[in-house]
């Protein structure tokens, strides 16, 4: 067997999946509504603080939304296998619009606080059913040999928007929120134009192993029959059966539900580090920054060859970095940590997006999805009803936030631990390159050895 020569050897390109003209539509149109989503969730917390002075009013925004992921996961989930994702993105888009409108008439007419509420429920609703297809579309828009190197990028203008989001967010609602809701909206619109422009026609390409490999065995087609409970609920028999995504996205789901102080920095702005609304908007945006660097150290990089341990070790320093923030007193040093819990969690997420999406078979997609996106937005938005409440139990105001955030940093090291013990195949799992999708028909729910199969393969 002859030994290839050094110069043949494949180079990386960081700029692979950016070459795609869909793939960079659809990252345009992310960053957008993404800013939009940040400058939503920052101008409503410091609203609702600033009115109410009660860290529940901030517990309770994080449960209204969360209810609504979990609520709508699964019927949103199949709708994103059954119905056209890009018209989906469409759609919801144009409604969270509207939503969003109604949250700057709301502030602009100083209505009520259950307004409020009332329009950031609306808006969750857009988005639970929006992402399963928004995430579902992501793997066909490029090869699957260059989809790592798309996650990374869509981190990339994820954590971008997430940036200045919130900074712009921070100058605009100085005097009022409703700006910075009518900013946010126009953004979510250019998201739902640029979805439009999509085109469906050009499929990518993959090279000439995996097409030889698809036509040995094609993927079974979709099935277009009356939805059962069992096609509802084929895409958590699939996680439940695929270990390292059951672990990946668990570890993800208790590491950011007890570490996360993202939905306590009003009273860390306040009352703690005594900052005005500039200085929260550059706390709210740190996590963004650290991420936005960490992605693009990542892209330019060579894959992950220990993909599993690198996680493992993310989460854990985000545990620790998350410790330091809860007992700071300098906003220099909060930054920092800030910078540091988003640039950590970057790796974490470019592991679990890519091994849920690549493992999945294309005609689950939306289901799974919809799985993930339930145990994303529960460590999101219950973890921001986690930090609100236990803040409220321990004390009011910077007592109960410190300790909040001090125990929550402790509990997401504790979970790494726990999963590294548990699903010891997280430790072992090497390059993201290696990961095939598991063809198997959920979508038939008489098919019962191929869900055999993936537990054994799992």
């Amino acid at each position: 067997m002859s030994i290839p020569q050094l110069a043949t050897l494949p180079r990386h390109d960081p700029y692979a999946a950016l070459r795609s003209v869909n793939f960079r539509r659809y990252v345009i149109g992310l960053i957008a509504n993404t800013a939009g989503e940040q400058m939503v969730e920052t101008a409503v917390a410091w609203d609702l603080y600033a009115r109410t002075g009660n860290p529940l009013s901030l517990a309770w925004v994080g449960l209204i939304i969360a209810s609504i992921v979990i609520c709508m996961a699964i019927p949103a989930g199949h709708l994103a296998d059954r119905l056209p994702r890009r018209w989906i993105i469409i759609v919801t888009q144009i409604c969270a619009m509207g939503a969003i409108f109604g949250l700057a008439a709301a502030s602009a007419a100083r209505a009520s606080i259950g307004l409020i509420y009332l329009m950031v429920a609306l808006a969750a609703l857009c988005k639970a059913i929006g992402n399963p297809a928004r995430a579902a579309l992501l793997p066909t828009l490029v090869p699957r040999r260059i989809f790592a190197n798309a996650v990374s990028w869509q981190s990339s203008g994820f954590q971008l928007a997430a940036t200045f989001g919130p900074a712009i967010a921070g100058f605009l609602i100085v005097h009022s929120a409703a700006p910075a809701y009518f900013v946010a909206a126009i953004a979510a619109g250019c998201f739902a134009v640029l979805a439009f422009l999509i085109d469906p026609s050009r499929s990518p390409i993959d090279d000439a192993v995996e097409r030889t490999a698809s036509s040995a065995s094609p993927p079974p087609a979709p099935v277009r029959s009356a939805p059962t409970l069992d096609t509802l609920l084929a895409g958590a028999r699939f996680v439940y059966g695929t270990k390292i995504i059951l672990a990946t996205i668990t570890l993800d789901l208790f590491a950011v539900l007890l570490g996360g102080a993202t939905y306590l920095l009003p009273i860390f702005a306040k009352d703690i580090l005594h900052c005005d609304s500039h200085g929260y908007g550059y706390l709210r945006a740190a996590p963004a920054v650290g991420a936005v660097t960490m992605a693009m150290v990542i892209a330019h990089s060579r894959p992950f060859k220990r993909a599993g341990r690198a996680m493992l070790l993310a989460v854990a320093a985000f545990g620790v970095a998350t410790i330091v923030f809860g007992l700071s007193r300098n906003f220099w040093l909060s930054l920092t940590m800030l910078f540091i819990t988003g640039a950590v969690d970057n790796i974490s997420v470019l592991v679990r997006h890519t091994l849920v999406q690549v493992l999945t078979p294309d005609a689950m997609r939306g289901r799974v999805s919809a799985i993930n996106s339930v145990f994303i937005s529960s460590s999101n938005e219950l973890g921001g009803f986690e930090s609100g409440a236990t803040a409220r139990l321990f004390g009011s105001g910077a007592v109960g936030a410190i300790t909040s955030t001090v125990v929550g940093g402790i509990g997401t090291i504790v979970t790494v631990i726990a999963v590294a013990l548990i699903w010891p195949q997280v430790r072992r799992f090497g390059a993201l390159a290696d990961a095939r999708p598991i063809n198997t028909p959920y979508s038939d729910p008489t098919v019962r050895s191929e869900e055999r199969n993936v537990q054994d393969r799992a």
